[in-house]
C-alpha cells in the first residue's frame, strides 16, 4: 500500500478571508486579555484630541498589544513590531491588517505611565470580582535586581574621574603652550591643536559633572549617616554617664566626601552598579521590587529603587499596594530588609504584623529545626523589638507563616526571569524603568490572572504553574 500524505499548498490564494479567531482556541490568552483590556476605562489616555495627522491606533488595540507581548517575553519595540507580521495572535489584537512602527510602540510605552499604574490597579480590582484575589491577608516582599540598558564599563568612579581631570588639565595646559608658542611640530593626519583642546576641555566639563552627581548623591546619604553616628554617640555617652562600661572604640563620623569607589554611569546615570547572582560578580542595574500576595501569587504591589539592597526598600513598596486592596494582615520579608525603625512604622497601626529575621539563617536545615519542641515563653511587653521579632519567628505558626516567603515571591521572580526571559529594562532612567517594571508586573498579573480562570474550569496539576 503506497503511503499517503497530506497536502500542503502554499501557492493557492484562499477564496475568502481568513477569521483570525478562527485560528485560535477558544482559551487562548490572548482573548482574555483583550476581552479584560475592553473592560477598562481608558478615557484618561493621552491621544491626539485635535483629529490633526494620521488617524490613530486604538488605545485598547496599543495596551492589548503591550500586555500580550510583555507576558510573552518580547519587550523590545522592534521586536513586538514584528511579531505584528508574522504572530497569529499578535496580528488577531491588531486586527491581521495593522502594524504599529517600533517608534509608535515606544512613544505609547513612555507617554502613559499614569495608564499603566491605572490598569494595574483595575486589573487587581477585576481579580477579586473574579474571586481569585479573596483578601490581601499575607503578602511576601522581596527584590530583584534587574540589569539596565547600559554597560558598567561606561561608568567612571569618583577617584578615577579626580585622576583623569588632573591628567586632562595637563594635558590641555601643554597643548595651551605649543599654541601660545605658535609650534609647527606638525600632528597626525586630521588633529588640529584647537580641536584636540576642545575635545579634552569637554571631556574635563562632563568628568567633573560626573563628581558632582556623585557628591549631590553622597550629601543625602551622608545626612543619614551622620544622624545615626550622633544616636551612637549619644547612647555611649549615656551609658558612661550611668556607670556602665563601653565596649570597643567610639564609632567614626562619616567622611564629607564620597567614597573613591562610588560611581557614575554615563549611559544611564540613574543606574547603580550592584551585586548580581551570587556577589561575585557586579552589573548595572536596577532594584526591582515587588510585593506577591500568597494565596493568587499575584504581584499587589511594585516599584523600582536605585538603592543597592533592600534595607530600605520595605516600606516604599508596602505603600505601592492600593489603598483599595487595603492593608496586609501580615508582611513576610528576609533579614535584607529588617530595620527596627521601619518595623515599627508598619506595625504601628495595630493591623499589620511583619515577619523580617534580624539576621540571615543558612539554608541548611539543623535537627533544633525538625524536632517537636514547645514554642518559647513570650518576652515581657517592655522587651526590645529585636526581642519580640527572634521570638515570633520562633514559634511554631511564626515558623509555618515565613516559610511561605521563599514560595511565593521567588518563583514569580523565576517566572519573570527564566520563563519571560526579562532580564534587562529596555528603557533607561528611572521615571521609564518604573514605567517598564509596572507595565511588566502588569502583564504578569494578567496571565496568571488567565491561568487561574483556565484552572478553575479544567482540572490541573495541584503544583503552581504559569503557561
Amino acid at each position: 500500500m503506497a503511503t499517503k500524505f497530506k497536502v500542503v499548498d502554499r501557492i493557492t490564494p484562499m477564496l475568502l478571508p481568513p477569521n483570525l479567531q478562527d485560528w485560535l482556541p477558544n482559551d487562548h490568552m490572548v482573548h482574555f486579555i483583550v476581552d479584560a483590556v475592553t473592560m477598562l476605562d481608558l478615557r484618561d489616555i493621552q491621544v491626539n484630541e485635535r483629529g490633526t495627522g494620521s488617524a490613530q491606533y486604538p488605545p485598547s488595540m496599543m495596551l492589548a498589544l503591550l500586555i500580550y507581548c510583555y507576558a510573552t517575553g518580547r519587550f523590545s519595540s522592534r521586536g513586538i513590531e514584528q511579531a505584528t507580521h508574522f504572530d497569529i495572535a499578535v496580528r488577531y489584537i491588531c486586527g491581521g491588517e495593522h502594524h504599529p512602527d517600533h517608534s509608535v510602540i515606544c512613544a505609547f510605552r513612555t507617554a502613559n505611565s499614569a495608564l499603566f499604574s491605572e490598569c494595574f490597579v483595575k486589573v487587581l480590582m477585576l481579580a477579586r470580582e473574579m474571586g481569585e484575589l479573596k483578601s490581601i491577608g499575607t503578602v511576601s516582599v522581596d527584590g530583584t535586581k534587574i540589569k539596565a540598558d547600559a554597560s558598567k564599563h561606561a561608568a567612571v568612579s569618583y577617584k578615577k574621574a579626580g585622576e583623569i581631570i588632573a591628567e586632562l588639565e595637563l594635558e590641555v595646559g601643554e597643548l595651551m603652550q605649543k599654541a601660545d608658542k605658535a609650534d609647527q611640530t606638525p600632528l597626525d593626519d586630521g588633529l588640529t591643536l584647537p580641536d584636540e583642546i576642545s575635545r579634552r576641555k569637554e571631556r574635563i566639563a562632563k568628568l567633573k559633572g560626573a563628581r558632582q552627581v556623585i557628591e549631590d548623591r553622597y550629601e543625602s546619604t551622608r545626612q543619614e549617616k551622620t544622624a545615626e553616628y550622633e544616636q551612637k554617640m549619644d547612647a555611649r555617652n549615656k551609658r558612661k554617664e550611668n556607670g556602665g562600661k563601653v565596649m570597643g572604640p567610639d564609632p567614626k563620623p562619616p567622611s564629607n566626601t564620597p567614597e573613591d569607589k562610588a560611581q557614575m554611569n554615563f549611559t544611564d546615570p540613574d543606574s547603580r552598579i550592584m551585586k548580581q547572582g551570587n556577589g561575585q560578580h557586579f552589573e548595572q542595574s536596577y532594584n526591582a521590587q515587588a510585593a506577591v500576595e500568597t494565596d493568587s501569587y499575584l504581584i499587589v504591589g511594585e516599584q523600582v529603587s536605585v538603592a543597592t539592597n533592600d534595607r530600605h526598600e520595605l516600606s516604599p513598596t508596602l505603600a505601592s499596594i492600593p489603598e483599595e486592596l487595603g492593608s496586609p494582615d501580615d508582611v513576610l520579608a528576609d533579614a535584607g530588609y529588617y530595620g527596627e525603625k521601619a518595623l515599627s512604622e508598619i506595625e504601628s497601626d495595630g493591623t499589620t504584623t511583619t515577619y523580617v529575621p534580624p539576621k540571615r539563617n543558612g539554608h541548611r536545615v539543623r535537627i533544633r529545626d525538625i524536632e517537636k519542641v514547645p514554642d518559647p515563653m513570650p518576652p515581657p511587653e517592655d522587651a526590645p523589638f529585636v526581642d519580640k521579632m527572634r521570638h515570633r519567628l520562633s514559634t511554631k505558626a511564626g515558623k509555618a507563616k515565613y516559610a511561605l516567603r521563599k514560595q511565593t515571591v521567588e518563583p514569580v521572580f523565576g517566572i519573570i526571569k527564566e520563563v519571560l526571559g526579562f532580564r534587562q529594562f529596555s528603557l533607561r532612567g528611572h521615571p521609564k524603568v518604573q514605567i517598564e517594571w509596572t507595565l511588566l508586573c502588569l502583564s504578569y498579573n494578567m496571565k496568571r490572572l488567565h491561568k487561574l480562570t483556565c484552572s478553575s474550569l479544567v482540572p490541573s496539576k495541584p503544583e503552581f504553574a504559569i503557561s
